[in-house]
């Protein structure tokens, strides 16, 4: 399997103390990734050696949390790590771009899931500007899938100024429906597109002032997630 990389995280899998696994490869150019380097990765890990991993941190461990690039180009890969990972009694996490709704669905068949974090990069009818392809209903079955099967929702949207408008994350917030929406800030740095190095990173201050607008049209928490202050619940 090709896995670019893992860490030890308190952040990504709320409350739980969790070992995050970057699963390489991704078919979308959205312009502001900030994982550029997990694209085309070809670094190979076996499963033995996942497991080795997984094992070695289980006992200050609450979770695993299979990330990216796009985790769904190695369905079979992920059902094997998250099986696991179920067998030894941690809980599971998958963030996903939601673009290969069929692959999620037979994820969640085997009911392998406690909690998934759906990025949605722009108002479903606007994929093609912000990725390059114009795969928004598939986001939008994605997220219909996971909320009938019951597992626990994050969307969260990461805000670039030159690529989004407030008007934007106001058309999202009316398409949505998820237990958690997070408004990430951008990173102006190791993104794919180099025009976007010279974007002023938005002000946390402003994300928060947008998220507070938002609120009383989300029924649900609502989040931003800045350099600055982490993780703050709206």
């Amino acid at each position: 399997m090709f896995v670019g990389g893992s860490i030890i995280s308190s952040v990504e899998f709320h409350a739980n103390m969790s070992l995050v696994i970057f699963m390489s490869k991704c078919p979308l150019a959205c312009r502001y990734c900030h994982n550029v380097e997990l694209l085309d990765d070809d670094s190979e890990k076996s499963f033995e050696e996942i497991r080795q991993e997984i094992d070695s941190s289980a006992d200050f461990l609450d979770a695993v949390v299979i990330s990216g690039g796009e985790p769904l180009v190695q369905t079979d890969a992920v059902i094997e790590i998250l099986t696991y990972v179920r067998r030894i009694g941690l809980k599971t996490k998958l963030d996903t771009s939601g673009i290969y709704p069929d692959k999620l669905k037979k994820i969640l068949d085997l009911n392998l899931l406690d909690f998934i974090s759906l990025d949605v990069k722009a108002p479903f009818s606007k994929y093609r500007k912000i990725t390059g392809a114009d795969i928004g209903l598939e986001v939008k079955k994605s997220m219909d899938l996971i909320n009938s099967y019951g597992v626990h929702l994050e969307i969260r949207t990461t805000f670039v100024p030159t690529l989004h408008t407030k008007e934007d994350i106001m058309n999202i917030v009316d398409e949505i429906k998820s237990d958690v929406y997070t408004i990430q800030q951008f990173r102006n740095r190791n993104v794919l597109d180099p025009a976007l190095e010279k974007v002023e990173v938005p002000n946390p201050h402003d994300l928060a002032e947008l998220a507070g607008e938002i609120k009383p049209n989300f029924n649900g928490i609502v989040k931003v997630k800045s350099a600055e202050f982490g993780e703050q619940v709206i």
